[in-house]
């Protein structure tokens, strides 16, 4: 047996030898051939990591609404064409926020969230279109909000309706520039606020900033800017030991009783979730992936034919050198494994060069979208470029192996 496997090993060794010492005697043939491979693995990897970049991207910027955490609101985030339906529907409010409170099991927190848009001052410096962010201290575990700077509002806070803010970045660099903002007033609409906080960076959410924000305590939101007619959402996260469908089935239990609907009765309420985005994601760009992979396919298809034809003129031109290692004892599973270790090298370079040059291409790309190589899908690549070359090599090398080694001599 030990025998055996050591001349299957020297055997495979002497094939790739041959097969490189050929590629090495042929280098225009073998640039060429390799060419079609490349540009194959180029098109199909540079679609896999413009699809990697974008779907890592869409991640990052949903992350913050949490896997586990949904949120109980009048809309649906994703919704059909009947307006009506919802824009009737009644509003959430504090009272049922209270019931999800005292009733709900699963949840390890929950925050309500109510919204305005206001122009925010200091000094001379005036900044538009701020979001105003009405919450609870609950907030910082659901939200994932926490301050850099400071702290965050506090249940005393809402308690005693006190105007403290917690600003972001964007905020805080547009009216502060190097000053430091801890402590001071700021106006928002015709209401003076102090800062007690300044939140982390938060990124964008679909090309919009997360840090044009300022957080206060929602009593005080209420007492500004109004509370009837005003929206809110309860952003409830659940418990490590809960999945998110119960999760969702215990917060429609208790939200149904709250807003007295009878048992026959549809939803007039919406629980969102991170997932509702991620499929709305997939379904929008599912078709566009497939086609540029199908192109990227079609591509290694071309280049996997003119390697397959290349070996076939390979084979042809080296009949007589095939019937000398015959007529010398070369087994017909020694010429199969040459011609074989030689169309997959060729491919295997290729997928390398093409590797190489689509990492280059992704760099420059980063300018202008995210773009991402991981290290499984680079090694793919090659493995892949390898079977290639040994399914569109196999019909040239079986046909090399099959030749009668007498017939092969004569053809010098």
């Amino acid at each position: 047996m030990g025998r055996k496997i050591r001349g299957a090993g020297r055997a495979i060794w002497e094939g790739f030898v041959i097969a490189t010492a050929a590629l090495i005697a042929n280098k225009t043939r073998a640039s060429l051939t390799t060419l079609g491979i490349v540009i194959g693995v180029i098109t199909v990897t540079m679609m896999m990591m413009i699809i990697q970049g974008l779907n890592q991207s869409f991640q990052d910027q949903i992350s913050f609404l949490g896997a586990k955490t949904v949120y109980v609101e009048r809309w649906p985030w994703i919704w059909d064409d009947d307006w009506w339906k919802y824009i009737n529907r009644p509003r959430i409010t504090m009272d049922q926020y209270e019931a999800l409170r005292e009733r709900l099991t699963g949840a390890e927190e929950l925050s309500p969230m109510a919204w305005t848009g206001r122009s925010v001052s200091y000094r001379d410096k005036q900044l538009d279109r701020v979001s105003i962010l009405g919450t609870t201290a609950e907030h910082s575990v659901v939200g994932s909000t926490l301050p850099e700077y400071g702290r965050y509002i506090t249940a005393l806070d809402n308690r005693s309706s006190k105007r403290a803010a917690v600003i972001g970045v964007d905020v805080r660099d547009a009216l502060f520039g190097p000053l430091d903002p801890m402590g001071r007033s700021i106006r928002i609409a015709s209401r003076t606020y102090t800062i007690v906080g300044i939140l982390e960076q938060q990124g964008n959410f679909f090309g919009q900033s997360r840090d044009n924000i300022i957080i206060i305590p929602i009593q005080a939101l209420f007492n500004d800017f109004g509370r009837v007619g005003r929206d809110i959402s309860i952003a409830v996260k659940g418990s490590d030991e809960v999945s998110v469908e119960d999760l969702t089935d215990e917060i429609r239990g208790v939200m149904r009783a709250a807003r007295n609907l009878k048992p026959f009765d549809d939803d007039n309420f919406a629980v969102n979730q991170q997932d509702a985005l991620s499929d709305l994601y997939d379904a929008l760009t599912g078709g566009v992936y497939a086609a540029g992979l199908i192109i990227g396919g079609i591509s290694l298809l071309v280049g996997g034919i003119g390697i397959m034809n290349i070996m076939l003129v390979s084979v042809t031109e080296r009949t007589w050198e095939i019937g000398m290692r015959k007529a010398i004892g070369a087994r017909t599973s020694h010429i199969l494994w040459q011609f074989l270790v030689e169309a997959m090298l060729i491919c295997m370079i290729g997928g390398t060069l093409g590797i190489l040059l689509a990492f280059a291409g992704g760099q420059a790309l980063k300018q202008a979208m995210p773009v991402v190589l991981p290290a499984w899908l680079a090694f793919s690549a090659v493995l892949f470029s390898a079977g290639i070359g040994l399914v569109f090599g196999l019909f040239p090398a079986a046909k090399a192996a099959r030749m009668d080694p007498i017939q092969a001599l004569r053809a010098q």
